[in-house]
């Protein structure tokens, strides 16, 4: 197993656990009985159905192993231990682009959880990793696709 940390919030964990208790429970049970019912109708060298339910049985293995690779090497965001004002994993962030009067929210995240549609950012992006250990007023520059984006940091939530 890979030793590498995975940083998850306490929900992040309880949802990959419950992810994998379904998987190992309930859905193996679901694709045993496809394989069952497949079997039951002869040649399986034509059997569409066999097919698809190996084929599914083959991708929840993997996401089984997957899963408990990450519980296995999870790491709960503890952003206790940094200042209050500073950007950490856990945290959330109030930014403004230069040029721009919108702010923005981002909510530092593990990989495992990102999600940027909704503001969950990775520790690992490039504007994670320059926001990472910042605090209000600093002024941020990341390089991106479209050239470098300039932010300033309104305040750590």
């Amino acid at each position: 197993m890979s030793e590498s940390p995975v940083y998850l919030t306490q929900s992040g964990l309880d949802a990959l656990q419950e992810e994998l208790e379904y998987l190992v429970g309930e859905r193996r049970q679901q694709i045993a009985q496809q394989i069952a019912e497949a079997k039951a109708e002869g040649d399986l060298r034509e059997n569409a159905g066999y097919d698809e339910a190996k084929n599914a049985q083959a991708f929840v293995e993997g996401r089984i192993r997957e899963l408990k690779v990450k519980i296995h090497n999870a790491q709960i965001i503890d952003d206790t231990q940094t200042p209050d004002d500073e950007v950490a994993l856990g945290r959330s962030v109030v930014v403004r682009e230069n040029g721009y009067d919108d702010e923005e929210i981002y909510t530092i995240v593990g990989s495992t959880e990102t999600d940027p549609s909704n503001g969950r950012i990775s520790n690992e992006s490039p504007i994670g990793k320059a926001l990472l250990g910042r605090t209000a007023g600093d002024v941020v520059r990341v390089d991106a696709p479209a050239g470098e984006i300039e932010f300033e940091i309104v305040r750590v939530e």
